[in-house]
């Protein structure tokens, strides 16, 4: 990385294609442009652990992952916080927090995304073999098998029969696999 101000323009430069991305996994402007902040920011507080082994983009793109992964499970795991009339917000909030102010519950480990992305030329490729599918196809195929949930969590999330989704993700890898074999394949 040449400068904080250059890592920070190209950041700035893939945040449109980052927010459709994640807009298409989260369905919802807000969570996106959180979820998208979020590795923008895990980004330019660390930007020493950007080894060079994958595009920026892959690397950012990686840490994204994560963070819709983490945002999806936490919509199971968040409770609504209704106070008592004789408890203040303030008291409910400290509650979430222990006496030295860390967190009751440890976050995720993130894992080593850039390790996992280093064929940045393939994914470029499905990248764009994802683009021209249609939407839903798109997001299905995504959540199975780049966010890794289960059947049960797609079809919830989506309202999908187990049938219907398999017969989506069939579609998809057909799909997929021809736009690799004329775009990635034939070309190497």
């Amino acid at each position: 990385m040449t400068s904080l101000i250059d890592l920070h323009q190209q950041l700035e430069s893939m945040r449109p294609v980052l927010l459709r991305f994640a807009f298409l996994q989260l369905r919802n402007d807000n969570a996106a442009e959180d979820a998208v902040q979020e590795a923008l920011l895990a980004v330019l507080e660390k930007p020493e652990s950007f080894a060079g082994q994958s595009s920026l983009r892959t690397y950012v793109t990686g840490i994204l992952k994560f963070k819709i992964i983490d945002h999806l499970r936490s919509l199971k795991r968040e409770v609504a916080l209704d106070t008592n009339d004789d408890e203040s917000e303030t008291d409910l909030i400290d509650s979430l927090f222990k006496a030295n102010g860390h967190t009751v519950s440890m976050p995720n480990a993130w894992g080593e995304p850039e390790s996992t992305l280093q064929q940045k030329d393939f994914f470029r490729v499905l990248e764009i073999c994802l683009e021209n599918l249609p939407e839903k196809t798109a997001r299905v195929f995504m959540m199975r098998e780049w966010l890794e949930l289960d059947t049960e969590e797609i079809c919830k999330e989506l309202g999908l029969t187990a049938s219907n989704l398999w017969v989506v993700l069939y579609r998809a890898r057909l799909r997929l696999r021809e736009c690799l074999d004329l775009n990635w394949f034939g070309n190497h």
